[in-house]
């Protein structure tokens, strides 16, 4: 998923109404943006294999240090960890919206989540397997996330209006050009874009999110 990780970050924002968007943002992609780096240092790895699902051209051939059960739940306790400063609840708030990704990944990928790393047993309920299905969920995930965040979070100016549109639109966007798009070039190209698209929305979320609703802070 994609989009439908940021509809559980926008989603979290009433439960999180001291917290600055990015936050929780960042939790929900953790995973995807540790990944990368991952990739480029050739600790994990990608194929390009157009056809492998329906909904994307990617085979993530080894990825256990990222994605598997047991590392998204060490990746999401110390996330909670880092962000303790922000108070107890709001911790295990965050960590929990890490561990989301894997769940979220789960009811997507075909099976390719290894329980731990070295674990032969991969989970998967691939609803990849179908673009129409892939995008309706996320779809009215996102618009569901959206409204929640709109709602709890009203815009205190032009600027929080029109930067949070700005987001939408720049998220929305990057998913349909992930879905009609061609296949990325390399594995080089992959990790690239991931990290920086991670760091681009993440401050954009920074910048949206101070102009809207009670004045939030990071940690």
């Amino acid at each position: 998923m994609f989009i439908g990780h940021a509809a559980v970050a926008l989603a979290a924002r009433p439960l999180l109404p001291r917290v600055n968007l990015a936050l929780p943002l960042a939790a929900a992609f953790w995973v995807d943006m540790v990944w990368p780096v991952f990739l480029l240092l050739g600790v994990e790895q990608v194929r390009i294999d157009p056809g492998n699902t329906a909904f994307t051209p990617l085979d993530f051939v080894h990825y256990p240090w990222t994605h598997s059960l047991a590392a998204v739940i060490v990746w999401s306790v110390l996330f909670g960890l880092a962000c303790i400063k922000t108070g107890k609840r709001e911790a295990v708030i965050l960590g929990l919206l890490v561990f989301s990704h894997w769940v979220l990944d789960a009811i997507s990928h075909r099976p390719d989540l290894p329980l731990w790393p070295g674990s032969s047993t991969m989970v998967g309920f691939g609803l990849w397997n179908s673009v129409p299905a892939t995008m309706i969920v996320e779809g009215a995930m996102f618009a569901a996330g959206v409204w929640i965040y709109a709602r709890s979070a009203p815009s205190r100016d032009r600027t929080g209006t029109w930067a949070f549109r700005g987001l939408v639109g720049f998220l929305a966007l990057a998913y349909l050009g992930n879905v009609f798009g061609p296949p990325p070039p390399n594995v080089q190209a992959i990790a690239i874009a991931g990290i920086a698209g991670g760091v681009l929305f993440t401050l954009w979320a920074w910048w949206a999110d101070r102009h809207r609703g009670a004045k939030t802070t990071l940690i």
